[in-house]
C-alpha cells in the first residue's frame, strides 16, 4: 500500500493513547527515536497487544502525519525475563532512558542500535548474577554515553592533560573524579569520589567491547567497587545530560545491601 514502510526498532517506551490504542517509542537506525500510534493495542486479544516494552519489533507502518500507525507487528526478540529480578530490569530500563537522552527524533544513530541490542542479550544471559547485572549496565551506560557524544574521559587528567595510567599495586595512587571535568590525577579538596590504581584500571578496561572476566568466568572485581563506578556514571549522566536517570536511583538503591 502507498505510503507504508517496513521498520524494525527496539520498543523502548509504551504509554496509553487515547481509549484503546497506545503510544509507542522506538529506538531505530533509520529515524532516531520514533512515536507511533498502536491502534487498539489495549483492547482484548488484539493483534497488536505485544507492543511492549524491551521488545525487538518488525513494524509495518503508515499514515502522513507526525504520528503514524502501525499495521502489522512481528516480535523478532523479547527481553521480558529482564524483568523477573528488579536489579536486571532496572539495568535494562537505564540503558533505554539513556538512549531517549542521547537519540533524537529524526536522529539515525545505527550503531546505537546495535549497541543496545547487544547489551540486553548479554544481560539477558546472565541476569541472575547480580555482579554481572551492575557491571553490564555500567559497561553500557559508558558504550551509549560514547556513541551519544558525552563519552567520560578516560585517559587524560583532565588538569594536567597528562596521560592516565594507573600503577596498578601502587596503594598511594589515587585519581579523583570531578563531575564537570573527568578525572584528576591525585588528591582533589572536594572531590566525592577517589579510585585507586586498580579501580581506575577497571573502570578504563569498560570502553572494551566486552566486560572483563576471570579464567572462571566471573567478572573482576567486588562488587562494592561496581556500586562505586555507577555512582560515577550516575553523577556524569546527571551533569552533563541535565537529568537524572531514575532507573540508576533504582537499581543504587537495590544494591544498597552490598555496600561495605
Amino acid at each position: 500500500m502507498k505510503g507504508e514502510e517496513k521498520i524494525k526498532g527496539l520498543s523502548i517506551k509504551v504509554g496509553p493513547l487515547g481509549e484503546n490504542d497506545r503510544l509507542l517509542t522506538l529506538l531505530t537506525d533509520q529515524e532516531g527515536i520514533l512515536r507511533v500510534a498502536v491502534p487498539g493495542a489495549r483492547k482484548p486479544k488484539s493483534s497488536l497487544a505485544a507492543a511492549s516494552a524491551l521488545t525487538f519489533l518488525e513494524l509495518q507502518i503508515s499514515g502522513k502525519t507526525s504520528l503514524k500507525s502501525i499495521r502489522q507487528m512481528k516480535v523478532l526478540k523479547s527481553f521480558s525475563k529482564l524483568g523477573e529480578r528488579i536489579e536486571s530490569l532496572a539495568a535494562a530500563q537505564a540503558m533505554t532512558e539513556l538512549c531517549l537522552l542521547v537519540v533524537g527524533i529524526n536522529d539515525p544513530q545505527p550503531k546505537i542500535l546495535e549497541t543496545i541490542l547487544l547489551h540486553l542479550e548479554r544481560l539477558e544471559k546472565r541476569r541472575i548474577d547480580p555482579t554481572f547485572t551492575l557491571g553490564s549496565c555500567i559497561q553500557s551506560c559508558i558504550h551509549l554515553l560514547a556513541l551519544g557524544g558525552y563519552s567520560i574521559p578516560l585517559n587524560v587528567c583532565c588538569l594536567s592533560g597528562v596521560t592516565i595510567e594507573p600503577p596498578i599495586g601502587n596503594w598511594d595512587w589515587l585519581c579523583s573524579f570531578l563531575p564537570s571535568e573527568g578525572f584528576a590525577i591525585g588528591t582533589i579538596p572536594d572531590a566525592k569520589i577517589q579510585l585507586n590504581a586498580s579501580e581506575f584500571a577497571l573502570l578504563q578496561r569498560l570502553i572494551k567491547p566486552n566486560l572483563p572476566v576471570k579464567k572462571n568466568g566471573e567478572l573482576m572485581g567486588p562488587i562494592n567497587v561496581w556500586i562505586k563506578l555507577l555512582a560515577i556514571i550516575d553523577e556524569w549522566i546527571e551533569n552533563h545530560l541535565q537529568r537524572s536517570l531514575s532507573s540508576l536511583k533504582i537499581l543504587r538503591h537495590a544494591y544498597k545491601e552490598y555496600i561495605t
